[in-house]
């Protein structure tokens, strides 16, 4: 049985550096996942097979990331009932905005819950917020991962008052 509870999937190789954040997020939050390269276009059967399958192999929430004709998160969520959360991977002819655009424009009843242009380290934390709901030790996990977040925010506010603006940016080029 497939010990992996979350499916990293992307549409070419190319998207792996920003695929590799989901990954990087997940590890993290100690949280089992697989990686696969399936394309909406180029590998249809394979993409739909994997879709179809990924309850059954114990999955419970699949991250989908793809650029320009980023179809490849509403293929799979058309064929799922488990959540997809796609991710639009910024492209060089449009920045991303027709991936980003292909995926929230999903029609009625084939949800995509979408994050933002290359946005792969959120789109593990929310995977990670759904995962959650019915395990207390990973709520405990993410809960410290926000204080650290918090914490970060009050240092660096701290320092601005200590430096004042000129002093934190001159800082911070350096």
């Amino acid at each position: 049985m497939n010990l992996a509870h979350v499916g990293i999937v992307m549409g070419s190789d190319s998207d792996l550096p920003i695929m590799a954040r989901a990954a990087a997020m997940l590890d993290r939050f100690q949280i089992p996942y697989e990686v696969r390269i399936l394309s909406a276009h180029r590998s249809p059967d394979a993409a739909l097979d994997y879709a179809r399958n990924a309850a059954g192999r114990g999955l419970k929430v699949i991250i989908a990331g793809a650029g320009g004709a980023a179809h490849l998160a509403g293929v799979l969520a058309a064929v799922t009932t488990l959540p997809v959360i796609g991710v639009p991977i910024r492209t060089a002819a449009l920045g991303g905005v027709d991936s980003l655009y292909a995926m929230v424009q999903m029609p009625r009843g084939i949800p995509v819950a979408t994050v933002a242009i290359d946005g792969a380290t959120n789109a593990a934390i929310l995977a990670a917020q759904i995962l959650a709901v019915h395990n207390d030790a990973l709520q405990e996990r993410l809960a410290a991962y926000k204080q650290e977040l918090a914490q970060e925010v009050a240092v660096k506010d701290a320092r601005l008052a200590q430096l004042g603006i000129e002093g934190y940016l001159g800082e911070e080029k350096k």
